[in-house]
């Protein structure tokens, strides 16, 4: 029996319970502290020349450098449709080299599906944003 909607209510009755993908181990409150997540608003993004997948995004971060990330978010966004959007980052992320070209950091997205692949789903990524405009490397908290 679906759960009752009260009159003026604001809340979403939940779906029907489907298995998702496995939990990753639990982790403390200080290792989550440990992350900087921040606001960023893409400036640039061009498909990366050397991974099919991958854009390379420049980012206002609010730090008054530009900030380079690569994402594998290709083959779900046009490079239009990246432009001048405000995203969530890791911005303290340990730089790292994918394929010929430096990311410092990771942008956050939802996927319905694992990036292994299941072949009966075909996988959706939706990259996370701000509700309202937020002034880049404001924390996200």
């Amino acid at each position: 029996m679906p759960d009752p909607v009260v009159p003026g209510s604001t809340s979403i009755p939940a779906p029907a319970a489907k298995p998702g993908p496995e939990p990753k181990p639990s982790i403390t409150f200080e290792d989550f502290a440990k992350v900087d997540l921040r606001v960023a608003r893409v400036l640039k993004a061009e498909p990366h020349p050397n991974a099919d997948k991958l854009y390379k995004l420049q980012l206002d971060d609010g730090s008054g450098t530009t900030r380079q990330i690569c994402a594998g978010i290709r083959q779900a966004y046009s490079p239009e449709e990246l432009v001048g959007k405000t995203i969530i980052i890791v911005a303290n992320l340990a730089p790292r080299m994918l394929r010929g070209e430096e990311s410092r950091g990771m942008l956050l997205a939802a996927s319905n599906a694992p990036k292994d692949g299941t072949p009966e789903v075909e996988r959706r990524v939706v990259i996370l944003t701000t509700l309202s405009e937020m002034q880049p490397g404001a924390i996200v908290s």
